[in-house]
Parts: structure tokens; C-alpha cells; sequence
């Protein structure tokens, strides 16, 4: 697995990593986001999901759990797992459907373990400093993260 490890200074810096990210993904593919709270995680959604087209507001779905956003050409999905514990069988079978046909963001995937498909990306968060964020991206594709460093 090869990694990169990226410091963000601004939640702007956050979303232009993301939108980098997402331009280079697929439906189909899970991407993986852990970290403390407030660490930047639904940020770096909002950045992937406004590279791909998504012009509505871009939210936390933790006290709705998935969020479908309709992007140009490529669906985006949002999932937040938070509030469980361990994701049970009659719970993934009403959010398996986000993943059909969309690229899936799913914060706090250790609650899915089991159900959730393999991470084709997975990012961990970090808070550094009030203003900065470490954060780490694991992919088996080294092409896909040197395109972090691009532009």
C-alpha cells in the first residue's frame, strides 16, 4: 500500500486535495475517511463533491446517515457512521443502495466492517494546529496519488 502525507492550511486547501482525488475516481469506488471529529473529513467531501458537478449544499449526514448528491455524470455518496457501534444487517441493507452506481465517501468505516466493500482510497485526518491538517491517503495505485501533487 503506498501512502502520501499532505498538511492542509485552510479548509480551502482541504476541498482543492479532495477535488484532485475525486477527478480521478470511478462509481463504484469507496473511499474511506477516518479522524477525530471535526478533523476536516466532511470538508474533504465537500471538495471532491463540488469537483464532480454537485452544485447543492454539501452536509454532515451524521443524524441522517447518507446523503446522494447528483453530480455531472457521477453520482457521489455520503455516508457517516458515527452513531453506530457495528453496522447490523437490516441497517446495511438501507444504505447498500448508496453505493450503487455512485462514488461512496464513508466517514467512521470502522462501523461498517463487514459490510462495507474494499476502500479503493483511504484518507485519515489530523489536527495539527487549530488552522492545519495532516492528512495521510493510502491507495495500491501510486499513480492515483501523485495526482495529490499536481497543480
Amino acid at each position: 500500500m503506498a501512502t502520501v502525507d499532505i498538511v492542509t492550511a485552510s479548509p480551502g486547501q482541504t476541498e482543492a486535495l479532495a477535488a484532485r482525488l475525486a477527478r480521478a475516481l470511478q462509481a463504484g469506488d469507496v473511499v474511506t475517511l477516518s479522524g477525530d471529529l471535526g478533523s476536516g473529513k466532511t470538508t474533504f467531501v465537500r471538495g471532491a463533491c463540488r469537483a464532480l458537478g454537485v452544485t447543492r449544499p454539501v452536509t454532515s449526514p451524521t443524524f441522517t446517515i447518507a446523503h446522494r448528491y447528483a453530480g455531472h455524470g457521477l453520482d457521489v455518496s455520503h455516508l457517516d457512521l458515527y452513531r453506530f457501534q457495528h453496522v447490523e444487517p437490516e441497517e446495511w441493507g438501507a444504505l447498500e443502495p448508496y453505493l450503487d452506481g455512485a462514488l461512496c465517501f464513508v466517514e467512521w468505516p470502522e462501523a461498517g466492517t463487514g459490510f462495507l466493500p474494499p476502500a479503493r482510497v483511504a484518507v485519515t485526518f489530523r489536527h495539527i494546529d487549530p488552522e492545519h491538517r495532516g492528512i495521510t491517503v493510502e491507495c495500491a495505485e501510486e499513480s492515483l496519488l501523485q495526482r495529490l501533487g499536481e497543480c
